[in-house]
């Protein structure tokens, strides 16, 4: 799709697309692009995009690398924009590190900033007869037929489910392990961080009883709870944990469960995992 930009306006070509222009002036650092007002033809409303580069991506022209894709992009990288100003999950400076340090492979990391009060709706699998919602499976579209061919023809990032992962906290950890177990040969990694098992009585867990049996590939699974997120929190995704067992997930190969010390429910708690999850989602390959 063409676009042009033009200072603040922008002259859109019908159907979905996003700029393929970058506004780094507005980013925290050189290597995070950011693509202003995704447009969908499956959801109505638009949505920017944040994208994360390793340090060697401008350098080595020929290499592709494994991508990230997070929910709630704008909690990931910028302190401005961040839904607590100045707390963000520092993703660009913990993967900075661990890639410098050899322990995770290069990747790119797509944040996908959510859209607000619709938040809810797209980040959930099932209407709540009170709180509405459902929506998941058309954002589950957007995503796998609209903002990943996008990104596949903007930024050189490797095809594959052992390329390409699929996480998130709270709802955002809910709709990534729902999407996870429904798209099993697109999502090959998950990272589900403090997700909302309690959506309309924990049906999450229904869900995977009933996917489980059929999948011919376990997405691999990282999985936490702050012990400081409250009792329910903490309960919920130790039962979910059970239940990845009980359908076939193993611990320290294709599941990593962890109770965190001290862990809250919010962008500082959450920084802390990041390093962790990477390092178990995308280790650095040996040989």
């Amino acid at each position: 799709m063409d676009l042009e930009i033009r200072g603040e306006q922008e002259l859109h070509a019908p159907g979905w697309h996003a700029p393929s222009e970058w506004l780094m002036s507005q980013t925290p650092h050189e290597r995070l692009r950011v693509h202003r007002g995704f447009r969908s033809r499956i959801l109505p409303d638009r949505r920017d995009l944040i994208v994360y580069l390793p340090s060697d991506y401008e350098a080595d022209v020929v290499r592709q690398y494994p991508v990230l894709y997070l929910n709630d992009g704008q909690n990931l990288f910028d302190p401005e924009t961040s839904f607590i100003k100045g707390r963000t999950w520092q993703v660009r400076e913990t993967a900075d590190a661990a890639i410098a340090a050899g322990e995770i492979e290069p990747l790119i990391i797509v944040g996908i900033y959510n859209t607000g009060d619709r938040r809810l709706a797209e980040y959930t699998h099932e209407r709540d007869w009170q709180m509405g919602g459902g929506e998941a499976d058309s954002y589950g579209a957007l995503l796998t037929q609209e903002l990943m061919p996008w990104i596949g023809e903007h930024y050189r990032v490797r095809v594959g489910r052992e390329h390409t992962g699929l996480g998130g906290s709270s709802l955002g950890g809910l709709v990534s392990l729902y999407l996870g177990l429904k798209y099993p040969e697109i999502f090959g990694r998950l990272a589900v961080l403090s997700p909302s098992v309690w959506w309309n009585h924990k049906s999450i867990l229904g869900v995977l009883n009933e996917t489980a049996p059929f999948l011919q590939h376990r997405p691999r699974i990282w999985l936490d709870v702050g012990d400081h997120e409250g009792r329910m929190t903490l309960r919920d995704t130790e039962l979910l944990a059970k239940r990845l067992r009980l359908n076939g997930w193993e611990d320290d190969e294709s599941l990593h469960f962890e109770r965190i010390r001290g862990g809250t429910h919010e962008e500082t708690s959450w920084a802390t995992r990041v390093g962790p999850l990477l390092k178990f989602l995308f280790p650095a390959t040996r040989g």
